[in-house]
């Protein structure tokens, strides 16, 4: 078993994206907001390179009691995972599941914590 601490708010990648042109055409990007939050959580993901089957669950603490959508936050956190080469790739072959995963609000200490677990079938 695996456990770390992502210790910034988490984000969505979903509704933080922004329409730029180039080369005359529309493309989304992410918006500002995820790129720092992308940018200040790598730095707490271990680089592991994991490449067997893993449950991965995560405790998300917001700030704000605002809505949000579970496999929003749990979208970026498998990028950010992918990105600090914790994780080889997000596809189901390694994520086989995020089981026990959940929101909750911590004003004073947003934060993700992660625990990864192998699968083993």
């Amino acid at each position: 078993m695996i456990q770390f601490t992502i210790g910034v708010e988490p984000k969505t990648k979903k509704n933080s994206q922004q329409v730029v042109m180039i080369k005359g055409r529309p493309r989304i990007i992410q918006g500002k907001a995820y790129r720092e939050y992308e940018k200040a959580a790598l730095p707490f993901c271990p680089d592991l390179h994991i490449d067997y089957p893993v449950n991965i669950k995560a405790t998300y603490y917001r700030r704000k009691h605002h809505r949000v959508d579970i496999t929003n936050l749990e979208s970026a956190l498998m990028d950010i995972l992918v990105k600090a080469g914790t994780l080889k790739d997000d596809c189901v072959s390694i994520v086989v599941s995020t089981d026990g995963s959940r929101v909750f609000y911590d004003k004073e200490r947003p934060r993700t914590e992660v625990v990864i677990t192998r699968v083993t079938n």
